[in-house]
This record gives C-alpha cells, structure tokens and sequence, in this order.
C-alpha cells in the first residue's frame, strides 16, 4: 500500500478553514489545493466563477411567497385571489424544481445577488491524448441544521428495522419542498381548502426550515467533500509516480456545490463545449470517508436519474482488478456535481459511501470533521479511480495496463 498520509494531512488542514460557499476561506482552499495538485506534477489553476452561494434563499423564498399567497387565499377567498395564490404556487413550484433537479437555476441567477466562487481545475495523464476522464470532487462545506439531525435514522434501524432493510434509495428530503407550492396552486385552482391548506403549511414550514439552516454555520466538511478532494490528489499522485497512455484526466474541484452544483454549473459552461461527449467520461467522488465505498446507481431530489450502466460496469470491473470492495444497489435522492454532467449526457458514475444506515457519515452536521472519517475508505477510493484510469485507458488502447493491480 502506498503511503499517502498527505491525503490526511490535506484534509486535517483543509477541514481547519471556514469554507461555506463563494466564502474567502473557500478561495483559500481552492488556492491550495491548487498548489498541491501543482507539486505533485499537474496543470493546475484556479477559475473564478460566480454564485449564490446557498440554497436556502433560492428555496426559501419561492416557499414563502408561496405559503404567504395561500394565507391571502384562505384570509381573501375569492376568484381575484385564488387566481393570483394558484399563479404564485405554481411559480414558485417551478423555481424550486428547476432549482433542486440541476436546472438552469433561472430564480436565484435572475432575482438574487451573487458573488465569486472558486472551481481548481488540473490536468494531467496523457495531456495530448483525444479522450479525456473527468474526476469531479468540491471544496466547500455545507450549512448544518436540524433537517439533518443524525439520530433519526438510528432510531429506525432500532424500531423498524425491516423498513431500513428493504429501502436502497435515501429519503426525499426536497419532496414536501415542491410539493408545498404545487398543493398551493393546486388548491387555489380547484378551489379545495384541504390543498390549499396542506400546501400553505408545507411551504411555510419549508421556509423556516431554510431559514434556520441559513443561521447555521459551515460545518468542517470533512467527509463532505474533502475526501473527494484528497481522492483527487491521491490520483495526482499516482499518476505522477506511473503515468498513462492515451488517456488526458482533469482534476476538478469545484466551489459551490453546497448552493446546489453552482461550481459545476459554470464549469460546464466554461468546459463542456471543448469536450466532445463520445470522447469524455465523468467521475464524481463525493463523500469517500464512511464505512463503505458504493457505487451510486442513480440520484435525483426529485426525478431519479439512473447512470449510464456500461460505464457502472467498467467501474465495478476496475474495483475487482484493484481488491476494493464497492458496494452496488443505492440509489441517493440528493444531487452532486455528477448530476450535471449526467444531464449533459456523458458517460458518468458517482463514487460515495455509507454507513450500515445507508447513508453518509456525518452528513451536514458539526461532527464531519477530521478525526471522524474513515480513512482506509479514502485510500480504497483513491485505488480505485486510480484503476478506472488504467482501464478506461485500455479500452482506448488495448496495449494499456487495465489497472493498477497490473503493475
């Protein structure tokens, strides 16, 4: 096994900084990162973008007006009014799918301020070959708050055990979200006062849910998402000390992913139409340091979308060849970056972890730090990207090495 206690060492000193998103601590942990993936053999620079930084306004907003207009609509009843709440659910339904489902993200970039954000973006491999292996990760930490308090799901596992047994797909926390304002529509337009009345109360207490995350502050982020990014100069390393043929790897980090994929977003804008799709792969390592490594087989926070199985199954192949244990059959009804690039329609997997509870370590709650990510996982996670490499590159090349296990 190699010896990467820098991997420690970055996300230990990474985890030190306050780095919510579009924050300056993100810009020092771009710029760090940066460096490193810079001494360890790559092109590396820092892109600056724009962002909301947040996804508590551009969700919390649209609830609110939302809840506030079936208020009127019950206060007022009237033609006049239930027309108007009907056409503000239904707006504000819209913003928030848009928003939640990797969209264009219209509400926050037409009606809210935004501000500088940071995406690092390094290349190395085979820097002239034709086909390019995208590893995505992000460097900013989330906002905690009580929607991701950790003891709810140990109390399912101890009282409906068969309930948590029978479940692959995480629960969907953005459900009510949309559905709060498309019941407003929904009951002004047809005139139930039980729908209207469901959705007013949906979508106030979605407000003041995102409210209350606002006031919180950036957790460390350990796990979320500096193991990715520890993920990613592991790969650096690796591919510095034994290099690759055929086969161009950009290192991504991207900021803003917290305000729900902004980072990536803008580099996609900025990338994509230099990456032809029928020659470019996508890796999202998101959330590596909980008990087990998995390959998620599709996410969505409302519509579930599956990724492509081809590339799944390349990816299991190189996690046989390296003796990395990755488990397969959760699906996530969150959204990370690889969604974006999924959308777009490129071959894409998304590597994370789980506990026994299926579900991430920690998850946006003040105890994501350091000394609380499992760290072998991080190295399996380094191994295998290391091996999707190697036999990505060989089925371009078949004289490639199809993986580290290989060498």
């Amino acid at each position: 096994m190699p010896d990467r206690r820098h991997l420690r060492d970055a996300i230990a000193h990474l985890s030190a900084i306050d780095r919510p998103s579009a924050s300056p601590g993100e810009r020092e942990a771009a710029q760090w990162i940066a460096a490193r993936l810079g001494e360890f053999g790559c092109s590396a620079r820092v892109e600056e973008e724009r962002a909301h930084g947040g996804y508590w306004y551009p969700l919390g907003v649209p609830a609110a007006l939302a809840g506030v207009a079936g208020l009127a609509a019950k206060q007022f009843p009237g033609r006049a009014s239930r027309i108007a709440a009907g056409a503000v659910g239904a707006a504000a339904a819209a913003a928030i799918y848009d928003d939640v489902s990797g969209g264009s993200l219209w509400f926050r970039r037409r009606f809210l301020p935004s501000r500088p954000t940071w995406n690092v973006v390094a290349e190395t491999g085979d820097v002239e070959a034709e086909h390019t292996l995208v590893f995505v990760a992000h460097h900013d930490a989330a906002h905690w708050g009580m929607l991701f308090h950790p003891g709810v799901l140990p109390l399912v596992a101890r009282y409906a055990p068969g309930l948590l047994e029978r479940s692959d797909t995480s629960p969907p926390l953005m459900a009510p979200v949309f559905a709060g304002p498309a019941l407003v529509a929904l009951g002004a337009l047809t005139g139930s006062r039980r729908l209207l009345a469901a959705g007013t109360t949906l979508s106030l207490g979605s407000a003041a849910t995102f409210a209350e995350i606002g006031s919180r502050d950036a957790v460390p982020g350990a796990n979320d998402n500096l193991t990715g990014v520890a993920t990613l100069l592991g790969i650096a390393t690796e591919l510095g000390e034994r290099q690759v043929d055929g086969l161009r790897v950009l290192l991504v980090s991207t900021g803003s992913e917290e305000g729900f994929m902004e980072g990536m977003h803008a580099f996609a804008r900025r990338h994509f139409p230099s990456l032809p799709q029928e020659r470019t792969h996508v890796v999202c390592v998101d959330t590596v340091g909980s008990p087990e490594l998995t390959l998620i087989e599709g996410e969505g926070m409302l519509r579930m979308r599956e990724y492509p199985e081809p590339f799944k199954q390349l990816v299991s192949e190189a996690a046989v060849d390296s003796g990395v244990h990755l488990r397969r059959g959760l699906r996530f009804r969150n959204a990370t970056d690889g969604l974006i690039a999924l959308k777009a329609g490129y071959p894409t997997a998304m590597i994370g972890s789980v506990t026994p509870n299926k579900v991430p370590s920690n998850y946006h709650w003040p105890t994501d730090t350091a000394e609380n990510v499992d760290h072998g996982t991080v190295d399996d996670a380094v191994t295998l990207c290391t091996a999707i490499v190697r036999r990505l590159a060989a089925t371009i090349d078949p004289h490639a090495a199809p993986s580290a296990a290989s060498a």
